[in-house]
């Protein structure tokens, strides 16, 4: 059998692609991490073994992986967000390969866009912003690649969407205030589409304070960058202007 791993999306059972929850209503087993994914659950059928990956290790949870595999039970890995960004998927299916389990990947609604959504801006905003980083911080977590460095990508000045970074919310934006500048718009977005979600609006001067009256510890996504307010100039794309 095969093991499919399965973006959940930013939470929101509705925010599932078709084939993400017909996998689920299929599925023998799931596993899920409970932090970040619940209503999405809904769509398993009320006979599947769930487990809640929060408190197991990787070991642990390639051996649920590989056991139910092997037992020919249709298993699905739940990932927050969209598995290409901070799953520990290339660390799961490494395991799976050196076990012969054959695996899968069906992407999902990232949280970064998740977040863009929800208050309604384009990240790339002609003459404003083109590029976007996806990056998290290092706190208590897997170390940064040197090159890697938040100065480096603040030197673009383009939009930056930090996850895993809410914790250091004042360190960050004092260091992009260099580069942005203090009036620089910040979103911060708190479990985007889940039932207690929270928007905080402000700029690299005054975000921390917001985030730490709010007393926010997990579960957001910081995004930065004049974008976020700029109606900037109209995409050439579009323009009456070019040529047919």
């Amino acid at each position: 059998m095969t093991v499919h791993f399965v973006g959940a999306g930013p939470g929101a059972e509705d925010l599932l692609t078709l084939r993400a929850a017909r996998l689920l209503a299929e599925a023998d087993v799931v596993l899920y991490p409970g932090t970040y994914v619940g209503a999405v659950l809904a769509h398993c059928p009320p006979t599947a073994e769930l487990i809640d990956t929060a408190v197991l290790d990787l070991d642990q949870i390639t051996e649920h992986l590989v056991t139910a595999a092997r037992a020919g039970r249709r298993v699905v890995r739940l990932t927050s967000g969209d598995p290409s960004l901070y799953s520990a998927l290339s660390e799961q299916t490494a395991r799976l390969d050196a076990a012969g389990v054959g695996w899968s990947v069906v992407p999902g609604v990232p949280a970064y866009a998740a977040a863009a959504a929800l208050v309604g801006r384009e990240l790339t905003v002609p003459e404003v912003a083109q590029s976007v980083v996806l990056t998290r911080t290092q706190a208590r977590s897997t170390a940064m690649p040197a090159t890697e460095t938040l100065a480096a990508f603040a030197a673009t000045r383009a939009t930056l969407c930090l996850h895993l970074a809410i914790t250091r919310i004042r360190e960050l934006a004092a260091e992009l205030v260099e580069e942005y500048g203090a009036g620089c718009p910040v979103v911060v977005v708190y479990r985007a589409t889940q039932p207690d979600e929270l928007v905080l609006r402000g700029t690299l001067a005054d975000i921390a304070d917001a985030v730490e009256e709010a007393g926010l510890r997990q579960a957001a996504v910081v995004l930065v960058g004049p974008a976020l307010a700029s109606p900037g100039g109209e995409s050439w794309l579009y323009s009456a202007d070019r040529p047919r």
